[in-house]
């Protein structure tokens, strides 16, 4: 025990955090890893999205890259939109069925896509 007042670091257990921690996956790995996944989102279907804005993609994992974050993208929101549902129909009936099937609607894609800046809006025919 250290009566002195100053508080001297254990260098064993500095040690033993460094080994701890793992080491940052480098970029090279990230891109091998990249070439051999196949995203939900098909590669000719983010090409052709791709060509259509006027970018000009050859390379396979630049393509891939872009697919993951727009798997990504959809994914987020169909998450936050399943939970506006969860919310709502759970406000609505008290039953506690555990096979509960939910339904995406366009009442809780809504708030959900809000939340990333794209707001929608019903056609004025059918309002």
């Amino acid at each position: 025990m250290n009566t002195g007042g100053e508080m001297k670091p254990n260098v064993n257990s500095l040690e033993a955090e460094e080994d701890a921690v793992p080491a940052p996956q480098p970029l090279t790995d990230f891109l091998q890893q990249l070439e051999d996944y196949v995203p939900t989102i098909p590669d000719a279907v983010t090409a052709a999205y791709l060509n259509s804005s006027g970018f000009d993609g050859s390379d396979p994992r630049v393509i891939r890259l872009i697919s993951l974050a727009a798997q990504k993208f959809i994914s987020d929101i169909a998450n936050d939109a399943l939970q506006h549902c969860k919310v709502r129909s759970s406000s609505q009936t008290k039953s506690k069925g555990k096979d509960r099937r939910y339904t995406l609607t366009m009442e809780d894609l809504t708030p959900a896509l809000a939340e990333y800046g794209i707001q929608v809006r019903k056609p004025h025919y059918f309002v």
